[in-house]
């Protein structure tokens, strides 16, 4: 399932996901060239993205996937948003468990990374439901609106088991 323009958008005026992810969507045509360039990182090998959706289909509810994939050096970090009728449900999670599976088993990937704001719990709970171990604190590593926050660092290494 792809992520629509009118997905993006809604998400992009979402204050919880503009609030964490700097996405600010505020057209249909913002939100196909913010889609567009999602999609030009995955024939560069950079980036993949997904849509979140209830089993069977049906809408998009969030959206999940890889930055800053490294191929040859076996890395990428794990990134994500949740429309509010997917926060708690434990699509997220789910989707993290699923979509971090895959890089290490399939793709062959050997360490998965995933940051988070400090000041976003919902994101600590993901990573920690989804078998990613909690290696610290980055310090001032995350631009929000309202300027530089630190950030957590959770990490999943080849060997490590996804819950």
């Amino acid at each position: 399932m792809r992520t629509t323009p009118t997905r993006c958008r809604t998400a992009g005026q979402d204050p919880a996901v503009r609030q964490w992810n700097l996405l600010a969507v505020g057209t249909q045509q913002e939100a196909r060239r913010r889609i567009e360039r999602m999609h030009e990182r995955r024939p560069a090998e950079t980036g993949a993205i997904w849509a979140v959706a209830r089993a069977g289909g049906g809408a998009a509810m969030g959206l999940i996937g890889w930055n800053d994939i490294d191929l040859a050096g076996g890395s990428a970090e794990i990134v994500y948003w949740a429309l509010p009728a997917a926060r708690g449900t434990g699509a997220v999670v789910e989707a993290t468990k699923r979509l971090s599976r895959w890089a290490l088993d399939d793709l062959g990937l050997h360490r998965l990374r995933l940051c988070h704001s400090v000041a976003n719990p919902a994101s600590c709970r993901v990573a920690e439901k989804a078998g990613y171990a909690f290696e610290g604190t980055m310090r001032g590593a995350l631009l929000h609106a309202d300027g530089w926050r630190d950030q957590h660092l959770h990490a999943l290494v080849q060997g490590d088991p996804v819950a």
